[in-house]
């Protein structure tokens, strides 16, 4: 009998342990992980080792301003240390705000590498073709290097593809004024979704297709790349402003 008796109690304990237990779905990824919860963030990067553009300041504003309204983080920062594996891991996308120049060491630019790889997002911003040119891989993310431009002046962009959301909403021929790259290096890879129309200004060197916007899937991750941004207007200028976010939403939805 005491046996029994003890049986029953060991029984009844196990249940209200059990009832007690928290119920663990191995099914499903572990909530307390670090990422789990964390908010959408971006890091928007515009260190120059060359020319320095005047709108670097209003190009941070208008990210910051999209951030708030759209509930992501925005992270800026001029400091190449920030480019370690763990630190960029935090971040959807990483912006190149019109940086210039040799601006990585050999370990931040294999950080940023594997970042990529592992489903990371980039947008590159104007000056963001004018970097790192011996750098090979950063050319192929990238998909172009700056080779010059003419002055400032009007041109018309024919915008071909209205399909892809970051240029559904532009006009066929979105007309408006810039600092207009002529571009080498450029990669057969990068799907071109609009272009200059060179004979709406003068000092176009890439012809009848000239790229003006681009984006590919590059190594495991998401790359894209808008040649405006030079001057101060181009950031409270709606569309392109709209162009932007609808760029960090498409570079941010990580493929990994």
């Amino acid at each position: 009998m005491k046996r029994i008796s003890f049986l029953l109690c060991l029984l009844s304990f196990i249940t209200v342990a059990a009832q007690a237990a928290p119920f663990i779905d191995l099914e499903k990824p572990d909530a307390t992980a670090p990422d789990a919860t964390a908010p959408d963030a971006i890091l928007v990067f515009s260190k120059t080792k060359g020319f320095r553009h005047k709108s670097i300041a209003a190009g941070k504003a208008a990210l910051m301003k999209l951030g708030a309204e759209n509930r992501f983080q925005v992270d800026t920062t001029e400091d190449a240390s920030a480019f370690t594996l763990d630190n960029l891991k935090k971040y959807k996308t990483v912006v190149f705000l019109s940086t210039t120049g040799d601006i990585l060491d050999p370990e931040q630019q294999d950080a940023f590498e594997k970042y990529i790889q592992g489903g990371g997002g980039w947008l590159g911003i104007h000056a963001a073709a004018d970097t790192e040119y011996d750098w090979p891989w950063y050319n192929k993310l990238a998909g172009a290097y700056f080779l010059s431009h003419p002055k400032q002046q009007n041109v018309d962009v024919i915008v071909w593809n209205k399909v892809h959301p970051t240029t559904s909403f532009l006009p066929n021929m979105w007309r408006r004024f810039d600092e207009l790259y002529n571009y080498k290096s450029i990669q057969p890879g990068i799907i071109v979704l609009a272009t200059l129309d060179e004979t709406s200004y003068e000092g176009g060197k890439n012809g009848r297709m000239h790229p003006f916007i681009w984006y590919h899937e590059f190594e495991g991750g998401r790359a894209y790349y808008t040649g405006g941004g030079h001057t101060d207007e181009s950031y409270v200028e709606p569309l392109f402003v709209k162009h932007l976010l609808e760029a960090l939403k498409w570079t941010m939805r990580r493929t990994k």
